[in-house]
């Protein structure tokens, strides 16, 4: 089982080191999926037990100027790792200025994640700081627990307002609710609401539009025969809609949220060479 990387490319660091961020903030622990063409970011939490869940994919292509793996067999080339994002997020901050950024697996005392990086100096020698991250190696026989989740069925998929007018609207309602109705129709409109023995508030959006969803892919099938108007809701903890809000560092160019009523918020955020799903359960 082998795997190093490397990356030249400042904006590509940059932008890589903005997904780690981001994935730090919804994570304390997660898998890093490492396959020939892609990385995924994967937290399973039971939805079940009342835990977000999050799937984020990207193109090794887009980042990395070189990248090697050999998973542990030949008709499994995948690697499945067990790591804190946060520790990720801290070893590449020290990169925002590097020549190269290296990322190798490793296993001196404990399997660990090398970066290495390579830092500009006056003289002809570089500097290199190197950071060991530890990780836990997932065995094979546990890879189904951490399958793409499957886009539930939903009752409304609607484009997202802008994100950050969204965070500063939950922002303030998260100092009077712990949670948050999210609301959405199919003619655009959306309401957060939040209702307490003391106050009710309700913030509405409209005209945000709704995704084209081809309907052969069978994915909506209760959203088609659904009456425009009528919204389809979940209650969910407003702390997690704003960890994800307040964690977003990658500007997405198309954000989306799909609501399964009464069950889950599934929320999706692109970028051209990044999608972020989070799905939030809903409390009942």
């Amino acid at each position: 089982m082998r795997f190093r990387a490397k990356i030249v490319d400042l904006a590509c660091l940059n932008h890589f080191s903005r997904i780690i961020n981001t994935i730090a903030r919804l994570a304390k622990t997660c898998i890093l999926r490492l396959t020939v063409c892609k990385l995924y970011f994967i937290l399973s939490d039971k939805v079940a037990n009342g835990g977000a869940s999050m799937w984020c994919e990207l193109s090794q292509g887009n980042f990395f100027d070189e990248f090697q793996m050999e998973g542990v067999a030949a008709e499994h080339n995948e690697i499945y790792l067990e790591l804190v994002p946060e520790n990720l997020s801290r070893a590449l901050k020290t990169a925002q200025s590097a020549k190269a950024v290296k990322i190798k697996l490793t296993n001196k005392h404990c399997p660990c994640l090398r970066v290495a990086v390579e830092l500009p100096s006056l003289s002809s020698s570089s500097r290199i700081v190197t950071h060991d991250i530890p990780v836990g190696v997932i065995p094979r026989r546990m890879w189904n627990d951490f399958r793409e989740p499957s886009v539930p069925d939903f009752d409304v998929s609607i484009y997202l307002p802008v994100l950050k007018t969204l965070k500063s609207v939950v922002e303030r309602m998260k100092n009077l609710s712990n949670f948050v109705v999210i609301e959405a129709n199919l003619s655009g409109e959306m309401n957060l609401k939040i209702e307490t023995d003391l106050v009710s508030v309700t913030t509405h959006f409209k005209d945000l539009g709704n995704p084209p969803w081809a309907s052969e892919d069978g994915c909506q099938s209760s959203a088609q025969s659904r009456d425009l108007e009528s919204m389809a809701e979940a209650c969910i903890d407003i702390k997690k809609l704003q960890q994800l809000l307040a964690g977003q560092q990658v500007n997405p160019t198309k954000a989306l949220c799909n609501i399964v009523c009464k069950r889950v918020v599934h929320f999706i955020l692109l970028h051209e060479d990044v999608s972020l799903q989070y799905f939030i359960p809903a409390i009942s």
